[in-house]
């Protein structure tokens, strides 16, 4: 396997990004500089070039011999003096059918000029020009020459300086470029280090991966604590808020910098964050919720800075305590089987009073043969009384609810795990359950049905609950067993994460299979004996 290389530390990347920055910005000034001396250059060679050509072309001596047979004996002499006395490249004066008659190199006098760049000049217009020429690169000053007083054009003065190449002006000024430019670098090294060091102190040593890893790691504990946290610094504006305070509070995120008395108009937090005295488990109301509150300055060194709160919602924590134990399965029950009862009464009477007794009669053996078969069953196969009795409410419950609920016959249940007690066993299956009954609730009534099923083996127990519902949808099938999610609204989501929970407790799996044609749900639990059988307990 590969080594992974180590990251660069941020001071060096500040060093060498500011650095950087400085090199860069140097180098650009560097070459905006060379570029506005050389534009400087060539515009005072071209006015030296053009002040020497507008001189040719007043001397009467040229404008006589331009275009005259052996103007060129006349003419060059003349032009190969000024060229060495100004110290310019070349001087050509051509006519106007561009006919050289004087040239630095003597074999072009008499041959046409091809420089591209002259026909404005034959216009009779003068004007400068950057072009290459037969000496190499040069700025050209183009004037014409005319003869009767400035009416008649008769040639043109070219005048050439060479211009030096952008390398050797550079070369010309290496010096203070070099010293300009080791300046800006010296200064811009300080800089950077001295930066770079300020900000890593300021980071207490850290790398922002290390801060970034801190920070979640953070976070991800604040927003695991299952009670609600707020905190204000001393001008009591809201910094820290979890989840769990926001849900209490009915706020959201924008909830961070407002005054904790828009929030909360009774709160004691800012007196917290002004006398440094904590307050614990003080109960008071928010929004409708009973809560248990602890108070605490926050101190930074022997200042303090701030005040958080915490707080616990009594509400979840009932709510949580009754489904631990299982009493609200329990009171279910009881109720179902006390409403059932009274609706059997009431026909047994409404068929007396109609002299039905005939009727009356069998309706009693027939609810009295049902009871006592089912009854007769779950204590012949389900020795633990718990587990049967949550079996016995919940079938009963299904049939004030018209749900069809079938316990499959081959039913066992002899022994608990030896980690989870009864009332474990019990909110497993009546959560289960209750899930099922709610799935096929509103369906037609020949799809209002589930399946229960408790197996034993000398190993393990396999619970089975099956409904005939729509199914899971696909894209919340994975957090069925999450703790506070839930499809029927708030207050609910926490029965399925138990029963999570504890099969993960007892070492057991879940297996979860759903479709259009409903969602079978199997627990298997593994057990040791050695304890004897749950009768023996009860």
């Amino acid at each position: 396997m590969a080594r992974r290389a180590k990251p660069m530390r941020i001071q060096t990347k500040i060093t060498l990004l500011s650095f950087g920055l400085v090199f860069i910005a140097v180098l650009i000034g560097g070459t905006f500089l060379v570029e506005s001396f050389v534009r400087d250059t060539e515009a005072e060679i071209g006015a030296r070039a053009m002040a020497i050509a507008r001189t040719l072309a007043q001397m009467e001596e040229i404008q006589n011999a331009v275009g005259k047979p052996g103007g060129a004996e006349v003419i060059q002499p003349i032009a190969e003096r000024i060229r060495l006395a100004t110290n310019v490249e070349y001087i050509v004066i051509f006519d106007m059918q561009r006919i050289r008659y004087s040239h630095p190199v003597q074999q072009y006098i008499g041959q046409v000029f091809e420089g591209g760049d002259e026909y404005r000049a034959l216009a009779n217009h003068e004007y400068i020009s950057r072009a290459e020429g037969v000496l190499g690169p040069s700025v050209r000053a183009f004037v014409p020459i005319k003869t009767n007083e400035g009416t008649k054009q008769v040639g043109v003065v070219v005048v050439g300086i060479l211009t030096p190449t952008y390398y050797r002006m550079v070369f010309d000024v290496r010096m203070q470029l070099y010293l300009s430019l080791l300046a800006g670098l010296v200064v811009g090294l300080l800089g950077s280090v001295f930066l770079a060091r300020n900000i890593k102190r300021t980071m207490f040593n850290m790398e922002p991966e290390e801060i970034a890893r801190m920070l979640e790691e953070r976070a991800a504990v604040f927003q695991s604590i299952g009670e609600g946290i707020i905190a204000i610094d001393r001008e009591h504006r809201i910094t820290i808020v979890n989840d769990v305070a926001k849900r209490i509070l009915e706020v959201g995120d924008d909830v961070i910098g407002r005054p904790i008395h828009t929030v909360d108009p009774d709160t004691r937090l800012p007196h917290t964050a002004t006398t440094g005295t904590a307050e614990y488990d003080r109960e008071r109301i928010l929004n409708r919720t009973a809560v248990l509150v602890n108070r605490f300055p926050i101190m930074v060194g022997k200042e303090i800075v701030g005040a958080v709160a915490i707080f616990r919602d009594k509400t979840d924590m009932s709510k949580l305590a009754e489904e631990l134990t299982g009493v609200k399965k329990f009171i279910e029950a009881l109720r179902v089987q006390s409403h059932e009862h009274m609706n059997k009464m009431h026909t047994i009477a409404g068929l007396i009073q109609l002299k039905r007794y005939d009727q009356a009669l069998d309706y009693i053996f027939e609810v009295t043969e049902e009871q006592e078969e089912l009854t007769r069953f779950l204590s012949g196969r389900i020795k633990d009384y718990s587990v049967a009795g949550i079996l016995l409410g919940k079938y009963s419950r299904a049939k004030e609810l018209h749900i069809e609920m079938e316990i499959d016959r081959n039913s066992r249940l002899t022994t608990l795990p030896s980690n989870l007690d009864s009332n474990a066993m019990v909110l497993i299956l009546g959560n289960l359950l209750e899930n099922a009954m709610e799935e096929v609730q509103g369906l037609p009534a020949d799809r209002r049905k589930i399946r229960c099923a408790i197996m034993q083996d000398g190993t393990s127990i396999r619970i089975m609950v099956a409904d005939s519902g729509r199914g899971i949808l696909p894209e919340i099938r994975h957090r069925v067993f999450q703790r506070g999610f839930s499809t029927k609204g708030s207050g609910r989501g926490f029965g399925m994460s138990l029963v999570r929970e504890y099969v993960e407790m007892a070492g057991g799996t879940i297996t979860l299979q759903t479709g259009q044609d409903g969602t079978t749900v199997e627990i298997v639990l593994p057990v040791q004996f050695g304890g004897g059988e749950t009768d023996a307990v009860h």
